[in-house]
């Protein structure tokens, strides 16, 4: 099985909702089926199908998240050299050199991807584009709309 990174904040996030499914969730929905149950016939029994559904859907996500745990490699970037180079877990600012716009990422992994909090999947274009290069370096990365240009302001360890 392929190792696949996460930030620690990713990792904690997932144990966090784990923790919730299995000790709050889980014991809710069992509840509700055994409350469903004492209604009578459980043919036309809404409710009773409803908490069955609803139990899929939390056990299968708790098969989900024990899964990607047991897959992660967490890496710490606090804990990494400073380099100046791109890589998993640093925030870059880039300068758009055709707008003269500037963004800020961190490249996490693709579960705690989330364009509008500002963090972009390591295997999405523009990170794969900004792996292994350094501050002032300029990168161009493909697009739907074309190919732009990028410089790399600066790569922090937050």
């Amino acid at each position: 099985m392929n190792k696949v990174p996460m930030t620690v904040a990713g990792e904690k996030s997932l144990r966090d909702e784990l923790n919730h499914l299995k000790g709050e969730a889980r014991p809710q929905v069992i509840a509700a089926i055994a409350e469903a149950r004492e209604h009578g016939d459980l043919k036309e029994n809404a409710e009773y199908h409803a908490a069955r559904e609803q139990q899929g859907f939390i056990e299968g996500r708790i098969q989900e998240i024990e899964s990607k745990l047991s897959g992660a490699q967490v890496i710490d970037v606090t804990k990494l050299p400073k380099t100046g180079k791109v890589i998993f877990g640093v925030t870059v600012s880039l300068l758009n050199l055709d707008t003269d716009a500037e963004v800020t990422y961190r490249i996490v992994g693709e579960d705690e991807a989330n364009i509008k909090a500002g963090r972009i999947s390591v295997t999405s274009p523009i990170a794969r584009a900004l792996i292994g290069k350094e501050e002032g370096d300029v990168v161009v990365v493909t697009t739907p709309g074309g190919d732009v240009e990028y410089e790399i302001g600066s790569v922090e360890h937050l």
